[in-house]
């Protein structure tokens, strides 16, 4: 691998191989490593429930969803966003469709197909894949440093583009190892949290032991931070024995990872009606409920039953239940106080990564000449649907480029 031509791309997940794919169009010999025993194990995961590819909402507002680092990912997904990604798909052969959420999908939902597809484009155009190669840092004379099945191994290469993931499911390759061999070169690193993430709220043993698993439909979440930041949302998300998760409070993780690491903990405010205003929810509270209990009444005037009503419980006493003013605005506004973040290993994504002021435009380290960063190893976030995997492919494919241009300056 000595060939000035030749570029070492470490993590077959979507960034990498988005990387290799525009590096071998280029006509450059790519050698990609992985530690795993096959590619893409996390985007395989992510597909298990449909593959999720991207969103059909208007640009500006895609882009938006990158929240302090859209100035960094913006210019990136210009290259290759939403609807690029579409066409990419298609030209696989995979045919999409929009889903009644604006996401899209592969048409038979499934990320085998394309995975498959994808693998075969990039070895007709020559790229070479090593697995099972867990990548071990640098040596003293700067050689690539590989743990394999056969023993240690060392790699020369004159370009290197990692793509080495966050540091959630670590059993599918993303580990975060390689935060300090990044540091020891001074490139700097902020430090990993995790994104679209659960967290731990106590509940009692008789709330978690009944509803454990089930989901809170229909239903509005609002937080608002200690300096003034807020965030408002239907959806709907699930209890566990610990807490909460799901897709409407891994929309508003952030702010509440940030809340809970600043201030301790993190209140949010669960609406559990909210197609209805307060004054019709008082209303139907007072309305006389005869011999009937107040569980039937809710139940009957409010369709207020099972975990709806079970949530209640754990923040009113019984006493409480009997004031129609304070029941009434509870269940606009059910009060959960989040202590602690799930670990990151479970989260669906993580924050935090190599600084992008730590990178040139091309994405290269300005401490580590000749070594490029992608996906999700970068300094960014974002929701769930669609967003990490579009702006992850956009990043190789930005990477890649930023390879081209000193491979070119070298000639």
């Amino acid at each position: 691998m000595t060939d000035k031509k030749t570029v070492a791309v470490i993590g077959a997940g979507p960034a990498g191989l988005m990387a290799a794919e525009v590096l071998g169009n280029a006509g450059v010999q790519v050698h990609l490593y992985d530690a795993m025993p096959s590619v893409g194990r996390k985007f395989l995961l992510a597909g298990r429930g449909g593959l999720n590819l991207t969103h059909s909402e208007p640009f500006d507002v895609f882009a938006s969803r990158f929240g302090e680092r859209r100035a960094q990912i913006e210019p990136m997904l210009r290259q290759f966003g939403p609807q690029q990604l579409q066409e990419w798909a298609h030209g696989l052969g995979i045919e999409t469709f929009v889903g009644t959420s604006g996401r899209v999908f592969p048409k038979d939902m499934k990320a085998a197909p394309l995975l498959r597809a994808w693998l075969h484009r990039l070895r007709a155009a020559g790229a070479q894949f090593h697995m099972r190669h867990r990548w071990l840092g640098w040596a003293d004379d700067g050689a690539l440093r590989f743990a394999t099945p056969a023993g240690d191994a060392v790699v020369q290469a004159g370009s290197v583009l990692l793509a080495l993931g966050g540091a959630s499911w670590s059993r599918l390759g993303s580990d975060g190892a390689w935060v300090p061999w990044l540091q020891a070169r001074s490139v700097e690193v902020a430090p990993l949290l995790p994104a679209n993430c659960g967290f731990d709220l106590g509940w009692s043993a008789h709330f978690a032991g009944r509803f454990a698993g089930q989901p809170f439909k229909s239903v509005a979440i609002s937080v608002t931070d200690s300096d003034g930041r807020s965030f408002a949302r239907k959806g709907e998300f699930v209890a566990t024995e610990t807490g909460i998760e799901g897709s409407l409070v891994y929309a508003a993780s952030a702010l509440l990872r940030d809340e809970i690491a600043g201030q301790g903990s993190a209140t949010l405010l669960l609406d559990l009606l909210p197609d209805r205003s307060a004054e019709q929810v008082l209303a139907a509270v007072r309305h006389p409920r005869g011999a009937r209990s107040l569980s039937s009444h809710l139940k009957s005037r409010l369709g207020i039953d099972g975990i709806k009503a079970g949530v209640l419980h754990e923040v009113l006493s019984r006493e409480q239940m009997q004031a129609p003013e304070l029941l009434a605005a509870t269940l606009k506004a059910v009060p959960l106080r989040l202590t602690a973040t799930r670990p990151i290993d479970e989260a669906i994504s993580t924050a935090g990564g190599v600084r992008f002021d730590a990178l040139d435009d091309g994405l290269m380290a300005t401490a580590q000449p000749g070594v490029f960063c992608a996906g999700e190893m970068l300094d960014w976030e974002a929701p769930t649907g669609g967003y990490l995997l579009t702006a992850s492919m956009a990043s190789g494919l930005v990477a890649a480029q930023g390879v081209l241009r000193r491979l070119a300056a070298a000639r």
